[in-house]
């Protein structure tokens, strides 16, 4: 039987773990969770009350609501981010001065001359490309992947100087005792936007974030991923193998609830990345519900099975005597997008072609066998 998201959130909370580690595919609620967790940890209290100090602090989707586009529509001039006033960026902006931190850390996601340009009263900030010789391209319209970079970037300054702060054993020589009775940080889905060396460059910031604060302040740390190479990276780097049920896999069920499942041990095996898509597949093939979706699927497990066993492409692991056909039907049906293609169900023909090609890679790729550890 399944759980409800206050229940996981309650599990969460009870682990005593300096680090947990989830992963789970997009739609399985990892931010509904962070909402769940962050009320659990830190219900909302009198509004009046200046001097609460928060218990959680939290990276989702509703972190990047906190920044809107004026586009001025009028002169399309002008444009800029306007920053909703809040805790989390008076804390970042006028508390603590992470300004230049901010602008340095965008620009090493992005581009060193891609510069943010914040009002006086930190209410905004415009965006412009720099040259060396003091020119400058005025207010730029930055993508919606820079712009979620911008964001992070300020999650990320505050997030380093909170435990910078917290390393200080005496509270009376802290800079600041707004996060005195902080106990958590849950990071959910950095940044998704960036190139693979980006990205494993965010993973490593993080877990040396993390690998810095030290354990005797208390302070404890919740990221949840759908991106299986930030996982793995986080996973290495913080050297989660040793440490008993410190990475989960959060799933959810039609009925609407949900599991947190504790995968140990190696990586590579114990990671259900590969496992739960085979067994995803599996069950469709067995129930014979397979639907176009799970092409997409079969395609991604190729693609990870080839990576992990050190294949250039994944069309070379497809039965030799039909690669050039399987590899176009899986092409075609994993990347249809045109309204007349989007039926759900397949042919017979293409729903045995699933179940071959599963066949395929579970009897000629040994690391699949039934005695592989899998967590």
């Amino acid at each position: 039987m399944g759980q409800t998201l206050s229940e996981i959130a309650t599990t969460l909370r009870d682990a005593n773990k300096k680090v947990q580690l989830l992963y789970a595919f997009n739609a399985s609620g990892k931010t509904r969770l962070s909402r769940e967790f962050k009320d659990l940890i830190d219900p909302k209290a009198d509004e009046q009350d200046d001097d609460r100090r928060p218990k959680v602090l939290y990276y989702n989707a509703f972190t990047e609501d906190l920044f809107y586009w004026d586009n001025d529509l009028d002169a399309d001039t002008e444009r800029k981010i306007c920053i909703h006033p809040n805790a989390f960026t008076k804390s970042a902006f006028e508390d603590l001065g992470l300004d230049n931190r901010v602008i340095t850390t965008f620009q090493r996601y992005t581009r060193s001359n891609l510069t943010p340009r914040f009002s006086v009263d930190f209410s905004e900030v415009a965006f412009s490309l720099e040259g060396g010789d003091d020119t400058s391209t005025g207010n730029l319209k930055i993508s919606k992947g820079e712009e979620s970079n911008f964001i992070w970037s300020v999650f990320y300054c505050l997030m380093d100087q909170v435990i910078s702060t917290r390393n200080v054993v005496e509270l009376d020589e802290r800079e600041t005792d707004q996060f005195n009775d902080l106990e958590f940080i849950f990071i959910d889905d950095p940044v998704s936007s960036l190139d693979d060396n980006h990205l494993i460059q965010l993973a490593v910031d993080v877990a040396g974030l993390i690998k810095r604060s030290d354990t005797a302040n208390g302070l404890k740390f919740v990221i949840t991923t759908h991106n299986p190479l930030f996982f793995n990276v986080m996973f290495n780097e913080l050297s989660l193998a040793r440490s008993q049920n410190s990475t989960r896999m959060l799933s959810r069920f039609d009925d609407g609830t949900f599991s947190l499942e504790s995968k140990n041990g190696d990586s590579n095996k114990s990671f259900s990345y590969h496992l739960y898509l085979k067994q995803t597949l599996e069950q469709a093939i067995e129930a014979d519900k397979i639907e176009r979706y799970h092409f997409t699927l079969l395609r991604n497990l190729y693609e990870k099975t080839s990576n992990f066993l050190g294949y250039p492409q994944w069309s070379q692991l497809l039965p030799g005597d039909q690669q050039l056909y399987l590899n176009r039907i899986i092409q075609f049906t994993s990347h249809s997008t045109l309204s007349s293609e989007a039926v759900a169900e397949p042919s017979p023909q293409e729903k045995q072609t699933v179940k071959l090609l599963m066949e395929h890679l579970r009897n000629n790729y040994s690391y699949w066998q039934e005695g592989a550890p899998n967590g």
